[in-house]
């Protein structure tokens, strides 16, 4: 699921084929904010004021978590999640109906409960705070992106501000709410209202606490980056005192283990190649996220039980040099990992590694060769590669047609089903709101909230996407999900047609959800079949030819 240096980064669904970069950061900063509501109270009374300056000379990281909870050292975090009393329902959507957006035209079988809120209410709660803070004659002050104090009539009303005082301002509001009104508030421009709200959220959020908590403090950490305009910096600094090898392995094991987004991308994925190359005697599979080659495995069993005995086979695995980390070296380990296992099971095996970025593969780098049998394979990858709005040579588009161009006997692809490509910015923050409260709460099933691993996962393999979503425009905004809709529409224009799923790729799926938490939902519609967390949709499969 990486892709190069310059375009790439951790994906929150698939945590399992991530890992962190190397860098030298100037950045990288052993401060630590305070996230944690229990450890704020006392450090949030010894604050009086608060000015542009007082952010830019902070630089906030995701390490700053880690004190919140009170633990010795950021690159000890680990990924555990806490069994929370919560019903199914509170996986809600702000918007009407994001599953419906013009980008899906087909729809989606999870439909979003809406949240209404009463925006005069809302308004008025802001309105008290805004007076709080500037007193009566804030009518007449323009609140603009870049200022936060422009006199010493604010100055002064700032310095008299409690964080305390704002939490019982707006007793009838709950978390939810207020990030969204912060979020919004930032879309106005109306920077006092952000600032504001950003000192009643580090009262509210913390790592080690419920769902939204704990979300919470990601998304306020993304606001941060964002309003100092450092989005880039503030997300590379978080790739320092990154977790050995063997604790991120470690991490993303645990992610593994409690969630079944990751088996979701290989295991309908690996029925469906058993069943297209039932008689094939040469199959050569391109995987576009190889990670570990865990998925091939697999399939190597399977195709070696085959009647009339297993095909050759041969893997040509892509993943640039950032998944080195947690691989713990390169892309011949996972080669050498294949090819003994094969050997233990008399398949013909061949390993072919294009150490480098999807966004840099060109035909002669897959050395497809006469005779085979093709599969390719896309689990969590693609919404990294830029698309037409981000640079003229829309690399998402042409990757398509190049493997189009291929005449793949099959080709699966494995997404998140979220809509962040080219949303606007609030859409896109309602969105992540939306999207990883869910996917906070699958998580918080399956590990007790106090659990360190979980923590450590969350941080490690979640948390970077989601600044990366709110805090990064352009460029360097690698996390662009799109819906479902719209990759079908992709890939009906570069000349795919969909790939029919029978009821064994079903079944399969069905099997290994036995595994987990009964609020994991299983959906098919138009030959797609949808993974989600009680009413919201997460991922999607489908596969093509």
């Amino acid at each position: 699921m990486r892709t190069s240096r310059k375009h790439q980064t951790p994906d929150a669904i698939h945590m399992l084929y991530e890992q962190p970069v190397q860098e030298n950061d100037p950045f990288c900063l052993s401060h630590i904010q305070i996230l944690d509501n229990n450890a704020c109270s006392d450090t949030v009374g010894r604050r009086t004021g608060v000015s542009f300056q007082t952010y830019r000379n902070q630089i906030f990281t995701l390490e700053s978590s880690m004190a919140a909870a009170g633990f010795d050292s950021p690159s000890a975090v680990s990924i555990s999640s806490s069994r929370s009393p919560f019903s199914p329902q509170s996986s809600q959507s702000y918007l009407s109906d994001p599953h419906h957006s013009p980008d899906n035209t087909y729809g989606s079988p999870f439909s979003g409960s809406s949240v209404v809120y009463d925006s005069n209410e809302l308004k008025h709660k802001l309105r008290e705070l805004e007076l709080s803070l500037l007193g009566p004659e804030s009518d007449t002050i323009d609140s603009c992106y870049g200022c936060f104090i422009t006199g010493p009539h604010q100055a002064a009303s700032m310095a008299s501000f409690n964080c305390d005082q704002l939490v019982d301002m707006i007793p009838n509001l709950d978390l939810k709410q207020i990030l969204v009104a912060c979020g919004q508030a930032f879309r106005d421009g109306d920077m006092l209202t952000v600032t504001g709200l950003m000192h009643v959220l580090e009262k509210m959020v913390s790592v080690s606490g419920e769902p939204i908590q704990r979300l919470g403090a990601y998304m306020l950490e993304g606001l941060r980056a964002r309003l100092e305009s450092s989005g880039s910096n503030i997300y590379n600094a978080l790739k320092c005192k990154e977790p050995t090898s063997s604790e991120l392995m470690s991490y993303m094991h645990i992610l593994f283990r409690i969630c079944p987004y990751w088996k979701f991308a290989y295991t309908p994925g690996n029925v469906v190649i058993r069943e297209v190359m039932e008689y094939e005697q040469k199959v050569h599979i391109i995987d576009f996220q190889i990670a570990q080659g865990t998925q091939w495995m697999f399939l190597i069993a399977a195709l070696a039980k085959r009647p009339g005995g297993p095909p050759s086979i041969r893997v040509t695995g892509i993943d640039d040099s950032q998944s080195n980390h947690a691989r713990g070296g390169e892309l011949d380990i996972v080669g050498q990992r294949l090819s003994e296992f094969a050997r233990s099971y008399n398949v013909p095996f061949d390993f072919h590694d294009a150490a480098m970025s999807g966004c840099e593969i060109q035909l002669e780098h897959l050395k497809v060769q006469p005779g085979e049998a093709l599969a390719v394979n896309f689990p969590y990858v693609l919404h990294h590669m830029p698309d037409e709005s981000v640079s003229i040579l829309n690399h998402r588009d042409r990757l398509l047609r190049l493997v189009k161009s291929l005449s793949p006997k099959v080709v699966t692809l494995a997404e998140q089903e979220s809509n962040t490509n080219t949303s606007p910015f609030f859409s896109r923050y309602l969105e992540t709101l939306d999207y990883y409260s869910a996917m906070f709460e699958s998580i918080d099933v399956a590990c007790p909230r106090d659990d360190r691993q979980r923590i450590n996962a969350e941080q490690h393999c979640v948390a970077r996407d989601i600044v990366n979503m709110i805090a990064c425009e352009g460029p360097e905004r690698v996390e662009r999900h799109e819906l479902l809709g719209k990759w079908r529409s992709r890939l009906m224009m570069a000349g795919f047609s969909q790939y029919p799923l029978s009821s064994s790729v079903t079944m399969a799926v069905r099997d290994m959800l036995k595994e987990y938490d009964n609020n994991y939902r299983l959906a098919e519609r138009d030959r797609a079949l949808y993974l989600g967390w009680a009413n919201r949709a997460m991922t999607t499969f489908s596969a093509w030819r």
